[in-house]
């Protein structure tokens, strides 16, 4: 990637010059984050050139709900229509006891009228083909095997990234979208920032037949006490599901007895749970011990800037992680398209993101915390709450949390978010 002098950059004393206007960047990681800032970012004229440390495009996880803030981003950024064609459109979560009794749910069509955008259930593998698909339409270049081990600051001050296979980059803006495990773009700007495991495990797998798996288009999230078992469908014979318990750090587990454990771990829950984990390729079931990360002063230094994971990892439980990756790209979009000095550009976007980033991290840990107590009385008691809360009201809360800072928001009706908002993500 050739890079600009570096006097048309701004100082970081904060001048104003044209510096947020046609810049090489870089990416490193090519995930739902790097790909949509790629193009976001094309598409405000700069030159954008992602780098992934796989030697192919990433296939880890299941797959994820893109709820409608989701949506927003994904029209804008012309893939929409794509991300339909091999994705679902959910109709309502059922909540359920580990007996099968109904512990109430939610209208997901509703909650689309009231955003105005879709949302969709999709494997993550076909999102990411979907992304790779417009970036290289776009001729974006995506450099495969370059796993970035360093970042570091040059004698004039602007990050250079170095990798594994000896090359390097420094471009005029280096954007690190390197997940929350081993991000090395978050080791530069933030220092120690070590994920957390949050006391729970999480197994995910797809299963697929050629009879129906289950009834419609929905999502089925089970609850019991220290453990969880959610289903989506993408189609009635596609269903991505995330199996969870509550257990100290585990050791690691051969991938083929994987399927045993969680099978006996879930024998006596009600179908179509015993089904699902069945119709799963037993090599393909994967255990993930979850971790997230405490919210960040800064997401950036000097011209290196973080998004997706490496700036707010939230737990699986806020349900909005590939959701915040995509309003990463939008807004950052924003910030960047015009003639003011990048320093103050990346300073405002983490003003804007970072809060709505972080509450929502929080809301995850806390539905968690109580989704894995094992205290029958405190099952008992989030369980009633579940039954009864307000359904319509509960999608006037979640609708307002999830379009903060977009422009639906100022559409939306205002509505009390006390209770609500946080029974139904997976």
């Amino acid at each position: 990637m050739q890079s600009r002098p570096l006097d048309a950059l701004c100082g970081w004393s904060g001048r104003i010059d044209e510096a947020c206007s046609g810049m090489d960047i870089g990416i490193l990681g090519g995930g739902i984050a790097g790909l949509s800032v790629a193009l976001a970012l094309h598409r405000q004229g700069h030159r954008v050139h992602v780098y992934e440390r796989r030697t192919g495009p990433a296939t880890m996880g299941a797959g994820v709900t893109l709820w409608p803030n989701a949506g927003f981003v994904l029209q804008e950024l012309g893939v929409l229509q794509d991300v339909a064609a091999v994705g679902g459109r959910p109709v309502s979560v059922q909540r359920r006891d580990a007996a099968g009794e109904s512990l109430g749910g939610l209208d997901i069509t509703l909650l689309d009228r009231i955003m105005g955008y879709p949302t969709h259930t999709i494997l993550r593998r076909d999102l990411q083909a979907v992304l790779l698909d417009h970036v290289a339409r776009a001729r974006i270049p995506v450099s495969f095997g370059h796993r970035a081990v360093a970042v570091a600051l040059d004698d004039h001050g602007r990050a250079v990234a170095r990798f594994e296979n000896g090359t390097h980059t420094r471009p005029d803006l280096l954007i690190g979208a390197d997940g929350r495990m081993n991000s090395v773009a978050r080791s530069f700007v933030a220092g120690d920032n070590t994920p957390i495991y949050q006391g729970f495990v999480n197994w995910i797998g797809i299963a697929q037949a050629d009879d129906a798996l289950v009834s419609d288009i929905g999502i089925q999230d089970y609850w019991g006490r220290g453990d969880r078992f959610g289903c989506v469908a993408i189609r009635t014979d596609q269903v991505y599901w995330a199996a969870a318990q509550a257990r100290p750090l585990p050791a690691a587990t051969p991938a083929t007895a994987l399927q045993g454990e969680v099978m006996d771990l879930f024998a006596a829950w009600p179908e179509p749970v015993t089904r699902l984990i069945a119709a799963t390729p037993a090599r393909s079931i994967q255990r993930i011990a979850v971790h997230d990360l405490e919210p960040l002063d800064t997401w950036s230094r000097a011209n290196v800037l973080l998004v997706g994971d490496a700036a707010h990892a939230p737990l699986p439980t806020s349900g909005q992680g590939a959701c915040q990756a995509l309003e990463d790209a939008w807004h950052l979009a924003r910030y960047l398209d015009g003639n003011g000095c990048l320093h103050a550009a990346l300073q405002r976007f983490t003003a804007l993101r970072a809060p709505k980033a972080a509450k929502l991290a929080e809301q995850g840990r806390m539905f968690a915390r109580g989704l894995f107590a094992n205290d029958p009385e405190t099952c008992r008691i989030r369980n009633e709450r579940a039954r009864a809360s307000d359904p319509v009201r509960d999608a006037h809360a979640m609708a307002q949390g999830w379009s903060l800072g977009l422009p639906m928001a100022d559409s939306i009706e205002q509505a009390s978010t006390d209770g609500a908002g946080s029974l139904y993500r997976l």
